[in-house]
């Protein structure tokens, strides 16, 4: 199997919209002979992710969150402090969350990359 590049431009497009077209490149649903059980995904290049379109009051009250596994360990930070920092982390995480629950997702994500 052959795995294409596919480019996206992410200047001025919702993070959501964005990565749920993403999502169905990485799982290869855009192909004729898709078959769920198989990674036959191509691989997506994002460029411009810090001009991504945020809507709302999103930067000031979406949080993330993450937690060590030991007691009183959950971290939370919001979309504004993630987009300083890392804008690749907010379409990446929307993009994990998009892809099923399953082996393949940790493959077919690091097929995600950014310029």
């Amino acid at each position: 199997m052959e795995r294409k590049t596919h480019k996206i431009d992410a200047a001025g497009r919702s993070p959501g919209r964005l990565a749920s077209e993403i999502a169905l490149i990485l799982r290869g649903k855009n192909k004729p002979d898709f078959e769920p059980h198989r990674d036959m995904g191509d691989e997506v290049v994002v460029e411009n992710v810090e001009e991504m379109k945020i809507t709302g009051k999103k930067l000031e009250q979406k949080k993330y969150y993450r937690h060590s596994g030991y007691p009183g360990g959950l971290k939370e930070e919001l979309m504004e402090e993630v987009m300083e920092d890392n804008p690749d982390e907010v379409l990446r995480r929307a993009v994990f969350g998009m892809l099923p629950k399953n082996r393949l997702r940790s493959k077919q994500i690091k097929r995600l990359k950014f310029n």
